[in-house]
């Protein structure tokens, strides 16, 4: 790589990671590669990483952790270029014909299958075009001088199992499997591209950004397809894998309040709608109560609900209690935190208004703001928590069942 770098007359710097995974052997490679650099009097960077304490703390295997600092550190180098600076790395045909088998057992999908393009983002590969042998061909033809590692001729590297056992038994069963493999990257390529323009197409019609979520509406989802692979190809940039696929699938058909969870988001049904939320975005949150719930703890506190069937009399005022008429509450209840456009009819009033302004008269700080959550009914405010009930839910001299909704204390230690 260095050689045609060179040759083809691009100035370049030489990055070498030092892993001290080898001992001496990975101080002979960095010598190696500063020969190299003084060779074609380039600038060399040299980066030595404790990759042994970062696989234990982050538990990741040793090839996985290495790919993480590695580019991790690429990047780094590369940012305070201008926009030409790239990344060029001397992975070859047979790097990405065995990238393509192992996706394949791994069961990524098509864009597995296509393997390593020649560009990502700032990442440039010029050598998938030419094998292994190949390359070695051209080195001994121009005496240029190379090292190996070691850790290649080790089988407990998965790579290096399938290069040495899975593809060399293949060949011996389909000769020109390697060729044929090599041309199915190319139709692999081709077929994402068009596979990716209608995922990208079906992503438009059914994903709806409102503020911090995106609500997709059920119908709409059940009736495009094919559902399983639409599924994963919807929620997987969510952390969702393709296990949960089935999962999602199984939810569209769920009563109200069912959710399944990736590591950085929520997917929840409610009614005719599935809501994705981040895990950690208390401002996308959205939190479903069915009939059954009594204690629903969410972010700001706790809410107690209790159900009166043989009601009489006339509560007390105390604003983190909401006395309401049950025969008007339609389950289930959404508690979320209150969004700009947001209004009610404030107990009391025969007139709407919006939070913001009933904001303004509480006088309330911003922070004060950014921590009220509502409580609504049928799309219909019923309470902002705390704070106020609305008035065509108010408790009245007809009512003979209530609903009591009384914020208890706070979250400390609670799981929700």
């Amino acid at each position: 790589l260095c050689e045609l770098t060179h040759r083809a007359g691009f100035p370049f710097v030489i990055a070498h990671c030092n892993f001290q995974l080898r001992g001496a052997e990975s101080d002979r490679d960095e010598e190696f590669v500063r020969q190299l650099a003084r060779r074609y009097g380039c600038e060399m960077l040299v980066k030595r990483f404790d990759t042994r304490a970062y696989t234990d703390v982050h538990r990741l295997s040793v090839q996985v952790a290495a790919r993480e600092l590695r580019y991790g550190w690429f990047r780094q180098v590369v940012e305070g270029w201008d926009e030409k600076g790239v990344i060029v790395t001397a992975h070859h045909l047979d790097d990405n014909i065995e990238t393509m088998v192992m996706n394949f057992f791994r069961g990524t999908g098509l864009s597995g299958l296509r393997g390593m393009l020649p560009r990502q983002g700032r990442i440039i590969r010029p050598l998938l075009f030419a094998g292994r042998a190949e390359i070695r061909h051209f080195a001994e033809e121009e005496k240029l001088s190379w090292v190996e590692d070691s850790s290649n001729e080790s089988d407990k590297y998965t790579r290096n199992f399938f290069r040495h056992q899975v593809l060399p038994l293949v060949e011996r069963a389909y000769p020109a499997a390697l060729d044929n493999l090599a041309d199915n990257l190319d139709r692999f390529r081709e077929m994402e591209a068009i596979y990716r323009e209608a995922i990208e197409q079906q992503k438009k019609k059914l994903l709806e950004q409102k503020g911090g979520e995106v609500h997709i509406a059920v119908l709409k989802l059940k009736k495009a397809g094919p559902l399983t692979t639409l599924i994963y190809e919807l929620f997987s940039p969510y952390g969702f894998t393709p296990p949960q696929a089935a999962a999602i699938t199984g939810l569209l058909d769920s009563p109200s309040g069912k959710y399944i969870c990736s590591a950085t988001h929520r997917l929840l049904k409610d009614r005719r709608w599935l809501i994705l939320s981040p895990l950690n975005d208390l401002q996308a949150a959205t939190i479903v109560i069915g009939e059954d719930r009594t204690i629903v703890g969410y972010p700001s506190g706790m809410l107690q609900l209790e159900g009166l069937p043989e009601f009489t009399g006339q509560p007390a005022a105390d604003p983190a209690v909401a006395w309401l008429d049950a025969k008007e509450i339609k389950f289930p209840l959404l508690l979320r935190p209150w969004r700009p456009g947001d209004y009610f009819y404030p107990l009391g009033m025969r007139k709407k208004k919006k939070l913001a302004r009933f904001f303004i008269d509480q006088k309330l700080s911003l922070a004060e703001k950014e921590k009220v959550w509502v409580l609504e009914t049928n799309k219909k405010i019923i309470w902002v928590v705390g704070r106020r009930i609305d008035d065509r839910f108010k408790i009245t001299p007809s009512t003979r069942q209530a609903l009591k909704i009384s914020l208890a204390g706070t979250l400390d230690g609670l799981a929700r």
